[in-house]
């Protein structure tokens, strides 16, 4: 990736790039933040690279599947992925964008049980995961055993309708929800990458500006 490049040099350069380009007192929270990813599939892998690129310091992702060929029409992974654990794949895309942010995984099923040990230092949660119950149990946990803690959840991606109609809404002081309400009951059973990754970017672009506003 950067073999013969001065390690000391290269992040300096990566330092000051991003310094430039969000200002180093900007630069400085999200090197500081600390943000959870929970599913890394089409959600959960197009947040992580926008928040790695943004130059968040800390992203720990959380997935217990691997990459399947199925799974490349939406998702951040490419052919080389496929059969990989996705936590172990997304790392490694993430690295290659920015080899010096501190990437932690667990290949885990996130339950009530263990819950509050994935995800108790994460400042910020995205929840991204596919299964309405497995949404509720995360998000019910957190705001229970957390309530400090701001809680990013992602439901009604699907189907290929305006994407203008995808939306983040706040819905209690530390509790926001992305999407378009509907989950593409027009065009149900559909998954594109495009209307996937708008809203993923929502739910980064709101994890980035709760960071900021620390200011």
């Amino acid at each position: 990736m950067w073999a013969g490049a001065d390690e000391k040099k290269l992040r300096q350069d990566v330092d000051r790039c991003l310094k430039e380009r969000h200002g180093e007192e900007n630069q400085g929270l999200l090197y500081a933040a600390h943000i959870a990813v929970a599913g890394a599939g089409g959600m959960g892998s197009h947040a992580a690279v926008a928040l790695a690129r943004a130059g968040v310091g800390h992203i720990h992702l959380i997935d217990f599947d691997r990459v399947d060929l199925s799974n490349l029409h939406r998702q951040q992974y490419f052919m080389r992925h496929v059969g990989m654990m996705k936590v172990e794949a997304l790392k490694s895309i993430l690295l290659e964008i920015n080899p010096f942010l501190e990437i932690s995984i667990s290949e885990c099923r996130v339950t009530e049980e263990n819950c509050g040990e994935l995800l108790g230092d994460a400042d910020i949660v995205i929840e991204a995961f596919d299964d309405p119950n497995a949404k509720a149990m995360l998000v019910n946990e957190l705001l229970e055993r957390f309530p400090e803690k701001k809680v990013i959840a992602c439901s009604g991606m699907a189907g290929y309708s305006d994407a203008n109609k995808i939306t983040t809404r706040k819905i209690t002081e530390n509790f926001y929800i992305c999407g378009d309400g509907r989950a593409g009951v027009e065009t149900e059973g559909t998954l594109f990458a495009s209307r996937v990754s708008v809203c993923a970017g929502h739910a980064a672009n709101k994890a980035i500006q709760l960071i900021l506003d620390q200011k």
